[in-house]
């Protein structure tokens, strides 16, 4: 097997027309590299036959013998009940799904070997369903059997027929040279092989779990060939050119000045390091990560001034129009001094509005923008883009970020990048994610920020958490009441706004609620927060939708319901929607009962510690990297055999690999990202 395998297409295989092709892609297989790369999840043992006495519950086994009885059961389901017995036992073998047909072959036959998990049945044990044939013409495996992933209209003994016929091509007998330096592993194909047919003594468990040598080494190369795709995107990004933008410390005086509180030394830090990268002449692209109200606005503030101090244009991204809108407010107050006027694009402007501030991008007169999603639209462009700021970079796939620096590029110049995410990022997916950028992050809080007092209450005392809520909002605090759904749900065991707020009315009369929720219109959804913010709703009923940046000094009470259903690094962002002002703030984690051991573990976490890094190492080791950044920007890291919980203790290695490659062997090095491909080849491209 050559690296030319990775371009047969696989309906180079027999049996593989273009309908079928189409199911394949389902699962990722286009070509025949892909289908040898797609690893089976666990393995059956049918190298043996099992006495019938033998059987256990829920262990999958092949057994034989004589067919006793044959006959359609009718009950809550019809089903086809045929009696098998051996020298030890007999046991019942029931089909819910069965022909006229099956039935009667499965008549005509004195013998059958099958191969199932017994389940308990009506008569005792039960095979529900196995896989059978005439005792016969049946021949035992010589290896273990592989169960693959699959999709709709592709079956296990497909793919298992495909692999075997890929087995047999010349490319693929030819070899496949390992392309790590000092592994115990040659040639690849062995490897291979022996993970999709692996001999009958092998470790199933290690096997399963990903454990075993070989697929460790298939792992290492492809974490190696990522690294590389990601160090060489950083490489080629030092060879281009960008304004070098000089701080004008007369103006940086002036705004500290009328800022009206004193940085933290983690600001200053950061700050430092920015100012050091916008003063070269290649592009920054640097990633700020802080906590929640660890003060990242500002330090984004003071990155935008040294830019515009030097006559460039910066752009602002935000997730939401909310977060958007806030980041307007602030920005224009701190920035009022000195004369800059920070301008607003959103979705929901009004056309006219919309053709003045696209203009005025266009000529330069507009100096800020702050905008969301809006900002990718092929009509707005700028004069000079000097600094792209990204705010909560984990809601934005890398190629929308590379969409919008593409906007300031010119032929001569590539815009400084400055992202910024309140997602505390484990130290295993910075190596990984993030690894062409330059990451700093700000581990101090600002005095006076109050630590939240974080409560695991089951849904049961939901009455006396009421009766709590009234008193305080009576005082005077604010409260967010979140829930995961919007309306009732058939399927999910889950408050839903709607509901909690109709009971929330009902049992508080005297108070003001309002809800917000993502499918709200824009303007509508802006007008609750507005007025929360403003002081004249007491509670919020929310979606996860206030999760990013919303900023309520007032709000010092927080319920989240069904807490056991979301993510911690989702739930310590709620939970920072709180505990902004000066007085103490509570979050209480509701639970519908009985709680798992899994989530009680989970929420005891948040319970116990509000670091936000460690509540995220917390969430990878639970749940994973897709869960910690979120659907979208783990998708731009999709793996074919690594695996970033199971691997972590190879990332670091793949990482030393990588910068060895690129110094040393820079044609291995093109190897494995051609090899692997994929979503690397986006970030070399960049």
């Amino acid at each position: 097997m050559t690296d030319a395998v990775r371009h047969i297409p696989i309906t180079r295989l027999k049996g593989v027309g273009p309908a079928q092709s189409q199911k394949l892609e389902k699962l990722g297989i286009r070509t025949l590299q892909d289908l040898l790369l797609h690893l089976p999840h666990r393995f059956e043992d049918r190298t043996k036959i099992t006495p019938i006495f033998d059987l256990k519950l829920d262990q999958g086994a092949v057994i034989e013998g004589e067919i006793m009885t044959s006959k359609i059961q009718f009950g809550r389901r019809r089903s086809l009940l045929v009696t098998l017995r051996d020298p030890s036992g007999q046991v019942g073998i029931r089909f819910f799904h069965f022909s006229k047909a099956q039935q009667t072959a499965i008549n005509q036959l004195s013998k059958m070997r099958c191969f199932g998990i017994p389940r308990r049945g009506q008569s005792g044990l039960e095979l529900y369903h196995p896989d059978y044939s005439d005792a016969a013409k049946a021949t035992l495996a010589s290896t273990l059997t592989p169960v693959y992933p699959v999709t709709e209209g592709v079956s296990q003994n497909l793919l298992r027929r495909l692999i075997q016929q890929a087995m047999t091509l010349p490319e693929i007998k030819a070899g496949l040279p390992t392309l790590i330096p000092y592994s115990p592993y040659p040639d690849l194909i062995p490897c291979i092989q022996h993970l999709h047919m692996p001999p009958k003594e092998a470790d199933t468990e290690a096997l399963t779990l990903g454990l075993d040598p070989r697929q460790r080494v298939l792992a290492l190369e492809e974490l190696t060939a990522h690294q590389i795709g990601l160090l060489s995107f950083k490489r080629q990004l030092s060879f281009r050119v960008a304004p070098a933008l000089k701080p004008d410390e007369k103006r940086i005086r002036n705004f500290s000045t009328h800022l009206g509180f004193t940085l933290t030394g983690a600001q200053q830090r950061v700050i430092e390091e920015i100012a050091t990268d916008l003063g070269q002449n290649h592009p920054m692209l640097r990633l700020i990560q802080g906590d929640v109200g660890s003060g990242k606005t500002v330090v984004a503030a003071y990155a935008a001034l040294i830019a515009l101090s030097a006559g460039h244009q910066v752009a602002v991204m935000a997730p939401t129009e909310i977060l958007a809108e806030q980041h307007l407010q602030t920005f224009t107050a701190w920035f009022a001094p000195l004369s800059i006027e920070p301008v607003l694009l959103t979705g929901k402007l009004n056309s006219p509005t919309r053709k003045t501030r696209l203009a005025s991008l266009a000529t330069g007169e507009a100096q800020l923008l702050i905008g969301t999603h809006a900002l990718f639209q092929d009509e707005v462009q700028f004069r000079d883009l000097g600094l792209i700021i990204i705010d909560e970079q984990h809601r934005f796939g890398v190629n929308q970020r590379m969409a919008l620096r593409d906007k300031g590029r010119r032929s001569d110049s590539t815009p400084h990048q400055l992202i910024m995410t309140a997602t505390p990022i484990p130290r295993t997916l910075t190596m990984t994610v993030y690894a062409s950028m330059d990451c700093s992050i700000i581990d101090e809080l600002p005095p006076g920020r109050q630590k939240i007092q974080t409560k695991v209450v089951a849904s049961t005392r939901r009455t006396e958490i009421m009766t709590r809520l009234e008193i305080a909002c009576r005082d005077g605090a604010q409260a967010y009441w979140v829930c995961t759904l919007i309306e009732t749900s058939e399927t999910l065991r889950a408050q839903a706004a709607e509901v909690v707020l109709s009971e929330l009315q009902e049992r508080l009369p005297a108070l003001k609620i309002a809800m917000v929720h993502g499918r709200m219109h824009q303007r509508e959804k802006a007008e609750v927060m507005s007025d929360f913010q403003a002081g004249k709703i007491h509670i919020l009923v929310a979606t996860t939708v206030i999760e990013v940046g919303v900023d309520v000094p007032n709000a010092s009470f927080m319920v989240i319901e069904n807490a056991e259903r979301l993510g911690l690094t989702q739930l310590h962002q709620l939970r920072g929607r709180v505990g902004r002002g000066q007085q103490e703030s509570y979050c209480l984690l509701l639970y519908d009962p009985p709680l798992g051991k899994l989530s009680k573990q989970r929420l005891a976490v948040l319970r116990d510690s509000q670091d936000g890094f460690h509540i995220a190492e917390q969430d990878l080791a639970m749940r994973g990297p897709g869960d910690v950044l979120g659907e979208r920007q783990s998708g731009d890291v999709v793996f074919k055999i690594a695996d970033l919980r199971r691997d972590e203790d190879l990332i670091p290695k793949a990482h030393h690999l990588a910068q060895t490659l690129i110094a040393s062997s820079e044609n291995q090095a093109a190897a494995l990202i051609r090899r692997w491909g994929g979503a690397i080849e986006e970030y070399q491209e960049a």
